[in-house]
């Protein structure tokens, strides 16, 4: 059987302020085409379709679009919802939609009950786990700890106990959104971290044959099992060497899996573009990012009048400028947001207190902090819903 499996679509974003709708439309008509022209014989989608929970009616009227096309194919589809959606909207109408072969995988206690798929060498369970904020699911799972790897190894361990019940022969697939230990991650994506942990181990998939995840923005091949599609699009400019891919997955007899990867389309190049003004606007290396998206970080020791009208002359889509004058990291002028990049809400505020006092924060005090940032998430996750 023939799987296309992709994720973060993030209906709905623009990116630095210009708008991605032609661009996501681009995209869908892209997948559908591919479904059609590669013979698919199911979709996979692991999470985050749209970029927040309440999305524009534009981002909306797209995923509608798409789903109806998919329908007409006759094609189905496995869609999880993600960090970003809210899991109750995605939700609903889940169970008339999937009498037209459209699968959305929203509710935690759902997941061990797959959608059944067949080919000639037997039976598919294709088992779809929403995005599992701990403090919210560690009750319906009863997870020993409100963390990640807790919450997903009790989802997993249902998922196996159906499997096993299943008959000898059995593949399954399963859809996850999570960061997984090895992986690589970027600037676009939301800090998921919970028990002061954010990253699961690969191994807690045991079992299964193929894991189709979705959250990390980049293509990425975990193991021959293990995988991310990345986003169709790129985010943030720390995309900007990433190759923007679906996988198409061939899953044959006893398991055996082939997997290939499928270009989506380019809107615009990103171009990150470093150096003094005047070097910038003269240096015949940067012609071929004169039609990019262009990030410009400035080295002049002092600011520039009116750089970023200077660099729109030769750049015309120019959308960022940073100034960063020489002289390192010490230089009173680097960006404070440069200085956080990387860095875990739990980190700011330790560094904050450790400022402040000239001491670190205690134990007890680091675990208060990281309490009260998880439930903050989770209550941030339940408004949104909401």
């Amino acid at each position: 059987m023939r799987f296309l499996h992709t994720s973060d679509w993030h209906l709905g974003r623009s990116f630095h302020r210009v708008s991605l709708l032609d661009a996501q439309r681009a995209f869908l008509d892209h997948l559908v085409d591919t479904v059609r022209d590669q013979r698919v014989d199911a979709v996979l989608v692991a999470g985050d379709i749209y970029d927040r929970a309440v999305p524009p009616l534009s981002a909306v009227e797209l995923f509608d679009d798409v789903l109806h096309r998919l329908a007409d194919l006759g094609v189905p589809a496995v869609m999880t919802s993600g960090n970003h959606d809210s899991a109750r909207r995605l939700g609903v109408g889940a169970r008339v939609m999937g009498r037209a072969g459209i699968h959305l995988r929203t509710d935690p206690a759902d997941c061990h009950r797959p959608v059944l798929l067949a080919d000639p060498h037997g039976d598919i369970a294709v088992y779809g786990l929403p995005y599992l904020e701990p403090a919210l699911t560690r009750e319906e799972f009863a997870a020993d700890r409100a963390d990640h790897t807790a919450v997903l190894g009790a989802a997993m361990d249902r998922i196996r106990a159906d499997l096993a019940e299943r008959p000898d022969g059995t593949r399954a697939i399963v859809l996850a959104h999570a960061f997984v230990t090895g992986a690589a991650a970027c600037d676009s994506e939301r800090d998921i971290t919970a028990g002061g942990v954010e990253a699961v181990p690969a191994e807690i998939f045991d079992g299964v044959d193929y894991v189709a995840l979705g959250h990390l923005h980049g293509c990425q091949t975990l193991t021959d099992r293990v995988r991310y599609s990345g986003s169709p699009l790129a985010y943030s400019f720390s995309e900007e060497h990433h190759r923007k891919t679906m996988w198409l997955v061939d899953l044959g007899p006893g398991g055996t899996v082939a997997a290939e990867r499928v270009d989506t389309p380019v809107p615009r190049a990103l171009a990150r573009v470093r150096g003094g003004l005047d070097d910038l606007l003269a240096d015949p290396a940067l012609e071929r990012h004169e039609d990019s998206w262009v990030e410009a970080t400035l080295t002049d020791p002092f600011r520039p009048h009116e750089p970023m009208a200077a660099l729109a002359r030769r750049f015309p889509h120019i959308l960022s400028l940073a100034f960063e004058p020489e002289g390192g990291d010490d230089d009173p002028l680097a960006s404070y947001a440069r200085r956080l990049r990387g860095r875990t809400d739990q980190q700011i505020a330790e560094d904050f207190i450790t400022h402040v006092r000239g001491s670190a924060p205690a134990p007890h005090e680091s675990a208060t902090l990281r309490d009260a940032f998880d439930a903050v998430r989770a209550d941030t996750v339940r408004t949104e819903g909401a």
